[in-house]
């Protein structure tokens, strides 16, 4: 194919773009002036197979993707047909963009000064040295205060804002407070009577195969009584609310921070805890007492349907058996207990989408730290209550 001929496009104006293909020095030189941007299609160039092509952009005068976009095309339909180019005479920016856009060609067809040869492989990484034993020890100790002192700063941030409430000063919506209750109140009625019907049911049947050797099966009533209202109704409840509650409230800040809805409260003068963590943590402590109730009630019943179904005591006996045994005192351990782990379950969930990072992974793992890590709370609380009663004779 013959080398082309000069092709220009004719300027309408002094800055209109145009482009000219010119042979020289063994090189075809592809010229471009004026200003690119918002510019018409450039007339279409017949290139020489095999030829090298060279730039020169010394009168362009800005540009923009459009002419990114033609050069590209042309480039790359040009390196089919053997065609090698030298991209020194274009502007940085625009050379930069053509040599991540083209495809690499063979080495052996690319000669020292085009640009279109393939890129270089990356460097392998230094290998970095190990440790050791000690050094590993010290960074996860480190980074355990770390995670301490964000609790203790997460403490200290919700103190004040139930400080800021009982004066009167906090940003708390009622109307947040409103849907949170039900959220975490009715909304739990279902699987709360069912976790403590069953475990009424585990725990009547464990005391009464015992029972039942000495013909004292009417105790089941107080053996039921006593365990569920006292502790297990307020262990269960607290268990389910942080399956089920805290890790919502974890998954909810959590993609609030991962969408950074959080850092623009923070941006616009909003607490975050006033407005967040607040309504969660007020609506758990004013629904837990009522669960823990309903939950020592269903409890109370599943003993008293093994008592009269299977074990043949009398209902108006265990009824009575019953209210003999329960007393204001133990009513009263249950419920505190069932708030306070109800409260841990809050704090754990808000404490854990606060603190999550900005990914889905991020989330996911915030949700179950909140899970788990309300469930330890609540074991560690009923362990130092259960002995801080029991020295209190309570």
């Amino acid at each position: 194919m013959p080398e082309a001929a000069a092709t220009t496009t004719p300027p309408q104006r002094d800055d209109a773009a145009r482009v000219s293909c010119t042979p020289h020095d063994g090189l075809t030189l592809i010229a471009l002036a004026g200003d690119w941007r918002a510019s018409p299609d450039p007339p279409a160039l017949t290139l020489p197979a095999g030829a090298r092509l060279a730039f020169d952009a010394s009168a362009l005068q800005a540009w923009d993707s459009r002419l990114a976009a033609t050069l590209w095309s042309m480039l790359t339909a040009a390196q089919r047909d053997g065609t090698t180019a030298d991209l020194s005479g274009l502007p940085d920016g625009l050379r930069a963009v053509l040599v991540l856009a083209l495809p690499p060609v063979p080495q052996a067809a690319a000669s020292s000064d085009a640009v279109a040869a393939a890129p270089q492989p990356p460097l392998p990484a230094p290998a970095v040295p190990d440790p050791g034993a000690l050094a590993r020890l010290g960074l996860r100790v480190t980074g355990r205060f770390a995670e301490g002192r964000s609790t203790l700063t997460f403490f200290g941030e919700v103190a004040l804002a139930l400080g800021r409430l009982l004066r009167g000063r906090s940003g708390l919506r009622r109307r947040d407070l409103v849907w949170q209750l039900d959220q975490t109140g009715p909304r739990s009625l279902g699987i709360v009577s069912l976790v403590s019907f069953l475990v009424g049911l585990i725990l009547a049947y464990m005391g009464a195969a015992q029972l039942q050797r000495f013909g004292a099966q009417i105790y089941i009533a107080d053996l039921v009584t006593i365990g569920v209202v006292r502790e297990i109704a307020a262990l269960m409840t607290g268990i389910i609310l942080a399956g089920r509650v805290g890790a919502a409230f974890a998954a909810q800040l959590g993609s609030m921070q991962a969408n950074e809805e959080i850092d623009a409260l923070r941006t616009l003068g909003i607490q975050p805890v006033d407005n967040l963590v607040l309504p969660r943590l007020i609506a758990m402590t004013l629904v837990a007492p009522l669960l823990t109730a309903y939950a020592a009630l269903v409890g109370c019943l599943a003993g008293l349907l093994v008592a009269v179904g299977i074990y043949g005591v009398v209902p108006l006996e265990y009824l009575q058996q019953s209210f003999e045994a329960i007393t204001l005192t133990h009513l009263g351990v249950g419920l505190f207990k069932g708030t306070v782990y109800a409260a841990l379950v809050a704090l754990a969930g808000c404490l854990q989408g606060l603190n999550a990072g900005r990914s889905a992974q991020a989330v996911g793992d915030a949700t179950t730290a909140a899970v788990v890590q309300a469930i330890v709370w609540i074991v560690v609380a009923a362990s130092a209550l259960t002995m801080l009663f029991q020295r209190l004779n309570l």
